[in-house]
């Protein structure tokens, strides 16, 4: 069993070190472990069959349709009507533009359920105007980068649909609910954050907006936000699945975004079609790749042994919790949030289970975890759509980013110790 696994962590190691995409490295990793394992025959046919067998869920036809949703919501003029209306909040206070970065980031990652398109979408608009301001051009892109994970955890969040796979079963209208209070809890952090620094650096104010000026705003972002409550209200309800709330997300995004704003037009459509399909061939290859690998794993009583051992070294939930997070942490700076889900899920969930903590509560705190590496080098691939949207480097960013690392780790330790702020509004509505 070492001497497979050792086969399994090294390749998959030098194929990342070598740049490989990560779908390929942990793919031909599992592979190259499971000819080392069996024979070449029944090994090939296994990757086969688990890479089909993963794809193969009725929750799993949410993505598709979410990316759609998002795609149309990104090119629909959201952004920019979700942005007018944050100004309306809090353009008033000293370092203003800060505060609306954060709060469009979090609307329009809830919307899109994104964190990269609401980076690209809101950055796009934002760090330009927050630039020509006065504001540090490295601020600008650390505040963006970290704002925009709350979208991972405010629904729709396609990677909790992930984690509800990887889990076996635990509902994804649960897990929907459960991610708002963390969600909002990380933006207040951020947003804390963005008002100490624009105090010490003298940030300016926006000004304020006038009352007519401030209702038309309101009334413009309102359809948009409206995708939330209908998306989220209909899941409660019981009127649809979440994978049927997909598709109901898609036709509103449509209707909004090419007959009521009007900013995509019908010849647009091919091009957003085909740019999701690419989005979700990516999706589906890291989860048919990243499922093999956790059969290898189980197969070679990985989980097991690990378990075993996170409990013989300590019978305390709060010591097992910290070494759960500290792992996560540093898995999150190589690996991208999807196959992290999908591969570290059957390990420590059922240690999580022994502890008796509650599976949606884990699942909160493990995508708030792995929020974090999205916008942590070298891998976070938010970090650095947000590096060439601002036209820095990532070694530039390091420092402005440190107090929001604090802020969300801070929000994580909440989160973990806390179970409440996940499992409060799932079970306020009965789940």
């Amino acid at each position: 069993m070492e001497l497979s696994v050792l086969v399994l962590v090294i390749t998959f190691v030098i194929l990342l070190l070598l740049n490989v995409p990560i779908a390929i490295s942990i793919g031909v990793s599992t592979l190259l472990t499971m000819l080392f394992t069996i024979a070449p025959l029944p090994a090939i046919t296994t990757v086969a069959q688990q890479m089909a067998t993963g794809i193969n869920s009725f929750a799993l036809l949410a993505i598709p349709f979410f990316i759609l949703s998002g795609l149309l919501m990104g090119r629909g003029g959201i952004a920019r009507r979700l942005i007018d209306f944050a100004k309306v909040l809090v353009g008033m206070f000293p370092g203003g533009l800060a505060y609306v970065n954060v709060l469009s980031c979090m609307f329009f990652g809830s919307i899109s359920g994104s964190a990269v398109a609401a980076t690209s979408a809101i950055g796009g608009f934002m760090i330009p105007i927050m630039n020509k301001e006065g504001y540090d051009r490295d601020f600008n892109a650390a505040i963006t980068v970290t704002s925009s994970t709350t979208g991972l955890l405010i629904p729709p969040s396609n990677v909790l649909i992930v984690y509800s796979l990887a889990s076996g079963g635990v509902s994804i209208a649960a897990l929907f609910i459960a991610g708002y209070l963390p969600g909002i809890l990380v933006g207040l952090g951020l947003i804390g954050v963005a008002a100490v620094l624009s105090v010490l650096n003298n940030y300016p104010v926006v000004g304020h907006t006038m009352f007519l000026e401030s209702l038309k705003r309101f009334f413009d972002a309102i359809p948009s936000m409206l995708l939330i409550i209908i998306v989220i209200g209909g899941i409660i309800a019981g009127i649809f699945t979440a994978t049927e709330a997909s598709a109901v997300a898609v036709i509103y995004s449509l209707i909004l975004s090419v007959l009521i704003y009007r900013e995509v037009k019908f010849s647009e459509l091919p091009g957003i079609l085909l740019k999701t399909v690419e989005t979700t061939a990516i999706v589906m290859l890291l989860i048919g790749t990243s499922k093999a690998m956790s059969w290898i794993l189980s197969y070679e009583n990985i989980p097991q042994t690990i378990s075993a051992t996170l409990i013989g070294l300590t019978e305390s939930k709060i010591l097992i919790l910290l070494i759960i997070n500290i792992i996560l942490l540093a898995v999150g700076t190589f690996m991208d949030m999807t196959p992290a889900v999908l591969i570290f899920t059957p390990i420590f969930l059922p240690v999580a289970v022994a502890l008796g903590i509650d599976p949606i509560h884990f699942g909160i705190m493990m995508v708030l975890n792995l929020c974090i590496g999205l916008c942590t080098p070298p891998v976070g691939s938010v970090l650095f759509v947000g590096c060439g949207i601002a036209g820095t480097t990532i070694s530039k960013m390091i420092k402005p980013l440190l107090p929001f690392y604090v802020a969300m780790i801070i929000a994580l330790i909440f989160v973990t110790y806390i179970p409440e702020i996940s499992l409060f509004l799932p079970k306020f509505f009965g789940y």
